[in-house]
């Protein structure tokens, strides 16, 4: 999710507070004490940039003399945060002539306060770059003695820019063919009994695109009900309630290659591969080792690159395989017997029989642990959290024809499965 800042506080290193900007009202507006007592005065700010305290969380940087700090009340991405800051600090920069510090924020509260009205809504991030800011907020900061004015870069088309549609893409692209590639590329996270039952499984997955479209296009992104930002009692923005009711994205697309969002599921996870192992340790020197790999994935489907690692005590001597399908070998540099098959089928099943002799020791009377069996595979067309597009639309003004291609693919994380 956003940064969903509920306050920003600036402060000396005394914890004196130089300018601050409440955005939400689920904070009380002595959170900054707890900041001062609990980090500033216990001498912990070079411990964590992150701390937790009554419910709420505090991300703070320092930046010269000053601290930026942003109190959030739920979970939010703190990556997203420090991004903020960062950029926030670039900007007041671009205004002050390339200083920024106490004496710089108490020269220009009235800017300041301007400007933070302006980059967060709701303690969501808005549009940040300067060039397109000195369009409509003209005023001048009160620069350093020792700063120079940066020379100011041109601007095309200075009415779109101020509205953050095109912020990101530049004008009078042209391309003979108008082509827009999507990709959904998933990673499946899996820990397995060794009876089949699922001990853990999540889902990432990225949405890619590479856009080659002339103009200024508008997408529109359709896709089906299997994931939501939020859940419906933690929504508090209306992009993240438009989006889990309508499940659309509307957006100006970059030039070229970027990646439109992220997800994660954990409900509901279709698994492309069942793992059924069976290992019998017959006295202290001999093994027989059964894997039976299912695909669980549609007939019609297959997947790619398939490797089934599977781990074999230390003292391991001899072995003999028989597989139905690929090859096998034992690999004694990661004590695996590795299992490769280059296309497996949807629907289907491979079996690994082997026989394991093992040279016995004396001196070691420890158990074998039995690691878990690790899998690596790419499944072409198929999604293990159900995702899929229900449409992808392209409009612009001059009407012309466009390519849509999209394709999905599912590959492993971690998939353990344990013996």
């Amino acid at each position: 999710m956003p940064v969903a800042a509920s306050a920003i506080y600036f402060l000396n290193l005394r914890g004196d507070v130089l300018i601050n900007r409440t955005y939400r009202d689920d904070v009380g507006g002595n959170m900054v004490d707890a900041f001062r007592t609990h980090i500033m005065q216990t001498k912990e700010l070079g411990n964590c940039p992150v701390r937790q305290i009554g419910g709420c969380s505090f991300v703070y940087m320092r930046i010269s003399n000053v601290y930026i700090v942003i109190v959030v009340s739920s979970n939010a991405n703190v990556a997203c945060g420090f991004k903020f800051v960062v950029e926030a600090v670039a900007l007041f920069k671009s205004y002050f002539g390339g200083a920024f510090d106490e004496d710089a924020i108490k020269n220009n509260f009235v800017l300041i306060y301007e400007l933070l009205d302006e980059i967060m809504d709701f303690g969501y991030p808005q549009n940040l770059s300067p060039e397109i800011l000195k369009l409509y907020i003209t005023q001048e900061g009160v620069r350093s003695p020792f700063s120079s004015k940066p020379k100011d870069k041109p601007v095309p088309n200075a009415t779109l820019q101020v509205t953050g549609a095109v912020g990101w893409r530049r004008e009078g692209l042209s391309y003979k063919k108008n082509e827009v590639f999507l990709d959904i590329v998933e990673s499946v996270n899996l820990l397995m009994s060794s009876k089949g039952n699922v001990l853990r499984c999540d889902v990432t997955g990225k949405v890619l695109m590479k856009c080659f479209l002339s103009g200024m296009p508008d997408l529109k992104l359709g896709l089906n009900d299997k994931i939501g930002l939020e859940k419906e009692s933690e929504m508090k923005s209306r992009p993240a309630k438009r989006f889990n009711s309508e499940k659309t994205v509307s957006f100006v697309p970059p030039d070229g290659e970027f990646e439109l969002m992220k997800y994660r599921i954990t409900e509901g996870v279709n698994l492309p591969f069942r793992v059924l192992p069976t290992i019998k340790e017959l006295g202290r020197t001999r093994m027989e080792v059964n894997v039976k790999v299912k695909s669980v994935f549609g007939a019609k489907m297959f997947a790619l690159g398939v490797v089934v690692k599977i781990p074999v005590p230390k003292q391991t001597a001899k072995t003999n395989f028989q597989v139905t399908t690929g090859r096998a070998k034992y690999n004694p540099s990661i004590d695996c017997l590795v299992w490769k098959i280059r296309k497996f089928p949807g629907q289907t099943e491979s079996t690994l029989s082997a026989e394991i002799e093992l040279i016995s020791t004396m001196g070691d009377k420890k158990s074998w642990t039995r690691p878990p069996i690790q899998m690596e595979f790419q499944v072409p067309m198929f999604t293990a959290s159900g995702l899929r597009v229900r449409f992808l639309k392209v409009w612009e003004k001059s009407g012309y024809n466009t390519v849509e291609w999209v394709r999905y693919i599912t590959k492993a994380g971690s998939y353990e499965i344990r013996c």
